[in-house]
């Protein structure tokens, strides 16, 4: 469905040449983000100290923190690529000391992998990346196809049939959380940046019609400005994938 015919597994020289496909401006940008999510995460994870106690004597008891084995990370590339799932997902991982990060994402409309997705993932440290999305790309991690490593945790968004598909294998292996539809409420005043609020608003909404968004506030001259402002902000986004539109009609017709 997604029209991809490539190989799942991206080579080191794929990603070597996907770095001409990145500006220097948006590597700077992806580089500056994945520092900070490692930077917090390694504190985080000094923060979690081990030790033992010698509680009387003869009887000691403490604490390990141990990283899991492998770790699946992934990021959805259906509408919209999210690059800072990439780099969140994997930065993470390997700040706990995470031995093998499987990243997973899927086409980007009809072609490979988004090149900041790809760049993202590989700047970020993961040992292995798949083009492969959806509910396979989760079996694949949870299963070890293609690597021969079986995750111990799942972790990233992803539409209502990757979310189904990380619940019905919780208990085989860890994920991150129970997920449901993103959605927003924006409680402001008249003191709000009206810009800011919509493009909060915008920002969870274009995840699907199933996104709920909502603004409460008192001031009558901020709602006016924010719902003049959605539809421009709506219009600056890229176009839908070409197969979208198609399938759309296709539900509606039904």
């Amino acid at each position: 469905m997604d029209a991809w015919d490539g190989e799942f597994l991206v080579t080191r020289s794929q990603l070597d040449s996907n770095v001409k496909n990145v500006p220097a401006a948006v590597r700077q940008d992806i580089d500056f983000a994945i520092k900070q999510v490692f930077d917090f995460a390694t504190a985080q994870r000094q923060s979690m100290r081990e030790f033992h106690t010698e509680l009387h004597p003869g009887v000691t008891a403490g604490q390990r923190v141990l990283p899991v084995n492998v770790a699946g990370c992934y990021a959805p590339a259906g509408r919209y690529a999210h690059i800072a799932s990439a780099y969140m997902g994997v930065a993470t991982a390997k700040a706990a000391g995470v031995k093998t990060i499987i990243a997973c994402s899927g086409p980007f409309r009809d072609g490979p992998m988004h090149p900041y997705l790809m760049y993202a993932f590989d700047k970020a440290g993961a040992d292995v990346i798949l083009t492969l999305g959806g509910v396979q790309a989760i079996a694949t991690m949870a299963y070890g196809l293609f690597t021969g490593k079986s995750a111990d945790v799942i972790v990233g968004p992803g539409n209502k049939f990757v979310a189904e598909a990380k619940r019905s294998l919780f208990g085989k292996v860890g994920i991150d959380v129970f997920a449901g539809p993103s959605e927003v409420a924006v409680i402001a005043d008249a003191t709000a940046d009206s810009a800011i609020v919509a493009s909060d608003l915008v920002g969870q909404a274009e995840h699907g019609h199933e996104s709920p968004a909502w603004l409460f506030t008192t001031d009558e001259k901020l709602a006016r400005d924010v719902m003049a402002r959605i539809p421009v902000l709506i219009d600056l986004l890229p176009p839908l994938p070409k197969m979208l539109p198609a399938l759309l009609g296709a539900t509606m017709a039904k």
